[in-house]
């Protein structure tokens, strides 16, 4: 990302940044059900999941994280696929990605927040993320 601040995901059991929270972007509203079952199937049913819609676009992601559970459910987004995780331990980070990956799920972009994101757009941080993916 421009500021530099990517790191390796090691395997610690301390909490990254913010608080516990999945941001989804970009994904059809004919999805958010499955979605919100897989994590559920694969222990994340504690973190509450905020659908980020295409109003949100321009909105900066430590006013999305505030959202309550649920929102923006079936509204449609216009935005990249795109998982943003709040709050998780290094291994639930792993976890979630290995679950991912073993059910050949379309590949979203994907970032945890940090103290510099927070204060970013959904648009700003995903134009960041697509950038770093094609690198």
């Amino acid at each position: 990302m421009s500021d530099n601040t990517f790191k390796k995901v090691g395997d610690s059991d301390e909490r990254m940044y913010g608080p516990q929270k999945i941001l989804v972007c970009g994904y059809p509203s004919d999805e958010h059900a499955s979605l919100m079952d897989f994590f559920a199937a694969y222990g994340f049913s504690d973190f509450p999941i905020v659908f980020v819609t295409k109003t949100d676009e321009s909105r900066l992601l430590k006013e999305i994280i505030l959202g309550k559970h649920r929102s923006g459910y079936q509204q449609t987004s216009g935005t990249k696929r795109a998982i943003i995780l709040s709050g998780f331990t290094e291994n639930e980070l792993r976890q979630l990605l290995s679950a991912y990956r073993s059910e050949k799920l379309p590949r979203p972009l994907m970032a945890t927040l940090t103290p510099t994101s927070e204060n970013w757009t959904v648009k700003h941080l995903l134009t960041e993320l697509s950038l770093e993916a094609e690198t």
